[in-house]
């Protein structure tokens, strides 16, 4: 499981011109299955995500995390974070996880981390356009092959 993290000022999400979900501060998700996930990695990921700290506390010190802070996530699917451009220029997405699952994996993270926080989503398998004020900027690649 791959997680592109943004600290970010506020943020939406639009199908088709149509704004679909927005969050005011906290972070921008972009999330990625691989065939090696379960739903214990998702619960390690999630634990480690909400425990990220990376907003400024009174000092100006990346302190403190979402909780703390009482910030919202957009959450995005991404399975293009599997790419793979070992053999040429057009990327290879054999590592992703195949539809289905990715898209029951996405539902639990999303369900899951909204137990914890406020959770708006985009829309898994559509094309969307996402937009985002980045904070710092502060992006964090979380990695579950790195817990």
């Amino acid at each position: 499981m791959k997680i592109i993290t943004q600290v970010a000022k506020d943020a939406s999400v639009l199908i088709n011109q149509t704004e679909i979900n927005e969050i005011s501060f906290g972070y921008v998700l972009l999330v990625g299955f691989c065939e090696s996930d379960d739903f214990l990695i998702i619960d390690k990921m999630i634990e480690k995500l909400l425990k990220l700290r990376v907003f400024p506390d009174e000092e100006g010190k990346l302190n403190l995390d979402i909780v703390d802070v009482e910030g919202s996530i957009l959450s995005i699917s991404q399975f293009t974070l599997y790419a793979n451009l070992k053999n040429g220029n057009r990327p290879s997405y054999k590592k992703a996880l195949e539809y289905n699952k990715a898209s029951a994996f996405y539902d639990y993270f999303n369900q899951e981390l909204a137990k914890e926080i406020k959770v708006e989503v985009g829309k898994f398998g559509s094309v969307m356009e996402v937009t985002l004020t980045n904070c710092g900027p502060v992006t964090i690649i979380l990695d579950s092959n790195e817990l």
